[in-house]
């Protein structure tokens, strides 16, 4: 008889050995285990990004572009924030301490993976000579009214969403479709501040919103309540524009 009870107690020691261990390999395979970042649920606010390695490789031309837009999203965010404390306005703080940090972070995380390099550099100091001289514009337009600062956003997002029209096409030639979805998550977030600030524009009285500045930034085809970023704005523009890109106000 303490032969067959020792028999069961060992019998029912490996079964349960099993178990744990189907247990674990189930758990594996839906990525509890390892990181199983793959698998956690994407937000609509969260740009596509799987996988920590590289997805293929992407030619000399996307690696500039993400160099370019780590340090263009990193002069909205800086020039919103020196403007704010001149000209107190919501949108500017919302979108720069909201928005604009997830893009940073997005771009910066893309720009690793690919061994583009991303120095922290000093607020309103940045690396591209041209991007420095647009900084220091934008920065001595925006101080001096609510509405120059206002406008300042709507030049700041048109030029954006130009430049990552351009961009996205060069990564889908490059077939790297992780950068597509982190730049059309950008453009997303940029629809929606350019409607704020057009908002904005109106609400303290000029009625066409971000229109005023002229075609080039008048884009009342842009959509509205974009999945992608706070500053969403009910405004509408009158007439067509068109952007210059590459980061040209």
């Amino acid at each position: 008889m303490k032969k067959n009870l020792l028999r069961s107690t060992i019998l029912i020691a490996l079964l349960n050995m099993m178990g744990c261990v189907n247990n674990a390999q189930g758990e594996q395979q839906r990525g509890y285990y390892g990181g199983g970042y793959h698998n956690q649920p994407i937000t609509n606010n969260t740009p596509i990004q799987r996988s920590s390695t590289p997805q293929g490789s992407i030619n000399n031309q996307v690696k500039s572009s993400l160099a370019y837009m780590y340090e263009e999203e990193r002069l909205a965010k800086e020039v919103y924030e020196a403007i704010y404390r001149h000209q107190p306005l919501r949108q500017l703080t919302q979108i720069a301490s909201r928005s604009e940090v997830r893009h940073i972070d997005a771009v910066r995380t893309l720009a690793q993976r690919y061994g583009v390099a991303t120095s922290p550099q000093q607020a309103g100091r940045y690396q591209i000579s041209h991007i420095q001289s647009l900084y220091d514009q934008l920065y001595h337009k925006g101080i001096r009214s609510q509405k120059d600062a206002l406008e300042v956003g709507c030049m700041v997002e048109v030029t954006d969403i130009d430049d990552l029209n351009r961009y996205i096409a060069e990564a889908q030639r490059a077939n790297a479709q992780d950068v597509i979805e982190t730049y059309d998550f950008l453009r997303k977030g940029s629809y929606n501040h350019y409607w704020s600030f057009d908002r904005g524009l109106k609400q303290i009285g000029i009625s066409q919103g971000c229109c005023s500045l002229g075609s080039k930034y008048c884009h009342p085809e842009y959509p509205q309540k974009e999945q992608g970023g706070h500053g969403r704005g009910q405004g509408r523009g009158q007439g067509q524009g068109h952007g210059m890109g590459q980061g040209r106000w």
